[in-house]
């Protein structure tokens, strides 16, 4: 009896474990699915040609030198070279989403991607509360400011919260300038499928072949902005939507805190830390100076 007890009760905490762990892996992934394409609809063509070419040189620069420094810097210290993938995704791009999505070329463990979530979400975090911090210091105007948080900051939740501390400029610049990254996401994911495809067909017949994913979820983003450039939405309804998708970002930052387990993070060591630590520098120091440059 007091062996059926034990078992019963191992497999209750099992049980239970997992129903948490599915919830917080459906919440996060909700966030994917509601919020990121309904962000198309505060956003028009006209509104991403305000960043300028300037601009969205500034976040594509940004983006393809902070992906190619985390996997350099990836294997200068010996981080295994899917999850340096999945930090330098979710560094360049959109956070927890772009780690989402790119492991669907990376197939990488379900360890790597709650350790890449977690970094990322740690580091956007810090980015979230430092940066309203910085403008003053930095000599930044509202413009700068927008454009700089939002070409380095992790996840559009942490730029608006970021961009719109400095005024209503610099936040709404901010969004906008994080919403055109986000739209690079579905090419850089297929790039990295195909390059992953070449690798593994490179070690020959007998490795399995892995498929460029289609971001449907950027996918619907893009259509959206379309659809908001071509039709005239009513206000009223705008401003319903607008509300929502902040309920929505607000319930994705609270499902990126409850994916982030720092045991995780220590179970895997230092050197990830270090690599999302230096990813996180990176960005935020190159994007500045480009910022900079730009004038």
């Amino acid at each position: 009896m007091r062996t059926i007890c034990s078992r019963t009760s191992s497999d209750y905490k099992r049980l239970t474990k997992h129903e948490n762990e599915d919830a917080q892996w459906i919440i996060a992934r909700s966030e994917n699915v509601c919020d990121k394409p309904l962000l198309g609809l505060q956003l028009t063509i006209i509104q991403v040609a305000e960043v300028g070419a300037a601009g969205v040189a500034i976040i594509a620069t940004t983006l393809g030198a902070t992906f190619a420094f985390t996997l350099w810097f990836g294997r200068l210290i010996g981080v295994e070279r899917k999850l340096a993938e999945l930090i330098a995704a979710g560094t360049s791009i959109c956070g927890a989403s772009a780690v989402i999505a790119t492991n669907t070329v990376t197939r990488a463990h379900d360890e790597d991607v709650a350790y890449a979530v977690a970094c990322v979400t740690v580091f956007g975090s810090i980015a979230m509360f430092a940066y309203p911090l910085l403008p003053g210091l930095l000599h930044l105007d509202a413009h700068g400011f927008g454009l700089w948080a939002g070409a380095s900051i992790h996840e559009i939740a942490q730029v608006v919260a970021a961009a719109f501390q400095d005024g209503k400029q610099a936040g709404e610049f901010g969004t906008i300038a994080k919403l055109t990254r986000v739209m690079m996401l579905a090419p850089m994911v297929l790039a990295l499928g195909f390059a992953t495809t070449h690798r593994m067909k490179s070690k020959g017949p007998d490795h399995t072949q892995a498929r460029p994913p289609m971001p449907w979820f950027v996918l619907g983003f893009v259509a959206l902005v379309g659809l908001n450039s071509a039709v005239a939405i009513p206000e009223d309804a705008k401003a319903w939507i607008a509300t929502l998708t902040t309920f929505l970002l607000s319930m994705a930052l609270a499902a990126m805190g409850l994916e982030t387990d720092f045991r995780k993070l220590k179970a895997k060591g230092a050197r990830p830390f270090l690599l999302g630590l230096a990813a996180f520098l990176f960005i935020a120091s190159f994007s500045l100076m480009l910022v900079k440059l730009a004038g």
